[in-house]
């Protein structure tokens, strides 16, 4: 009996330790996050519905069949069971149709680019709720928040109201990072050059971790930031706060703000340049510096300059003769160079 008590707690050991972790991911603060951490969990539960039975049956059948067990059946020729062929290659196919259809949705369901339809499970998106812009920009090693409509920015630190849908933007100085919030939602990866985006809505008020999940040098691992989400007074409080408190965010200011540096504290800027962000990423903040959209613009008028100068029409049935000309020109060069090759006595053996 003793024996048997001690087997029990030492089975409830893990879960007595884990108890004091604080599961953020499977526990969150924000709808897209919970929904997410739902997934997680039904497709966690459809594997575990072939998972365990095999465990069990795995020593089940090494017990009733072990060697000293001259009870068991013994059937030495037995080679095939239709039930068995049945329950062995029919459950696991309707598992995973189910976890097909669930994936399927789910990607479109919790795509980060898609706006949002909801605030919570049963709490649709009132008329007239103004969306909370942000631009993210990832630095070496900290983080540039800019609210593009509030004229505010902040290093290190970034807020929103509860039941207010925020959108993303997301981009960064050098090298790709990954923008993670867990309370909030999955990671969306920071890349120079490119934008991501994400939607999500924080649901509880509280102060939650954010930090970078992909490994982007010396200073990485303090490369963290606290989320704020606040009520619609609070939030007004912050900003007004950070406006009078803060400082200005120019081109020259960011062009500092950009080299490495590790453990920032939190900045605020009251004031910041209106193509701050577009000329990050563009990057473009330098004076002199083209941006990369107006190079790919000026080329592509280039290149369609030219074409047009170029006297070739452009209707389809045009453009698709000439290119049929063109590759029976080179066939035809093709098939003369093969019969000189086979005439010349370096491949006729003369």
């Amino acid at each position: 009996m003793t024996s048997l008590i001690t087997r029990f707690m030492l089975v409830l050991l893990p879960t007595v330790l884990l108890a004091g972790c604080n599961t953020v991911v499977m526990n969150p603060s924000g709808d897209i996050a919970a929904q997410q951490s739902h997934l997680i969990w039904v497709s966690t539960m459809l594997m575990l519905l072939i998972i365990i039975p095999v465990i069990i049956l795995t020593f089940l059948f090494a017990w009733r069949y072990r060697k000293n067990n001259t009870a068991a059946t013994y059937e030495p020729d037995w080679d095939h069971s239709t039930q068995l062929e049945l329950v062995i290659w029919g459950a696991p196919l309707l598992i995973i149709i189910a976890l097909g259809l669930i994936t399927w949705i789910s990607t479109h369901t919790l795509d980060p680019y898609r706006k949002l339809s909801r605030i919570s499970e049963n709490k649709p998106i009132p008329a007239g709720t103004k969306t909370l812009n942000v631009e993210v920009v990832a630095l070496d090693w900290k983080w540039l928040f800019i609210y593009p409509d509030l004229g505010i920015a902040t290093v290190n630190e970034l807020a929103a109201p509860v039941d207010v849908p925020v959108h993303f933007k997301i981009t960064a100085s050098t090298v790709m990072n990954s923008f993670f919030i867990p309370a909030l939602a999955g990671q969306i990866y920071a890349m120079p050059g490119m934008e991501t985006s994400l939607n999500a809505v924080i649901n509880k008020a509280g102060e939650f971790d954010g930090f970078s999940a992909n490994y982007s040098g010396a200073g990485f691992s303090d490369m963290r930031f606290k989320f704020h989400g606040l009520s619609a007074q609070d939030f007004d409080l912050w900003v007004q706060k950070t406006k009078a408190q803060g400082s200005t965010l120019a081109r020259n200011d960011y062009l500092q703000l950009e080299k490495p540096s590790q453990r920032d504290p939190t900045r605020r800027y009251a004031a910041v340049d209106v193509d701050l962000y577009h000329a990050i990423l563009n990057r473009c903040v330098a004076d002199g510096e083209v941006c990369m959209d107006k190079m790919m613009m000026s080329n592509a008028s280039a290149n369609a300059k030219a074409y047009a100068a170029s006297g070739i029409k452009t209707s389809f049935t045009n453009m698709f003769a000439e290119r049929v000309k063109q590759d029976s020109t080179s066939r035809l060069a093709l098939n003369t160079d093969a019969d000189i090759c086979s005439a010349s006595p370096l491949t006729t053996g003369k």
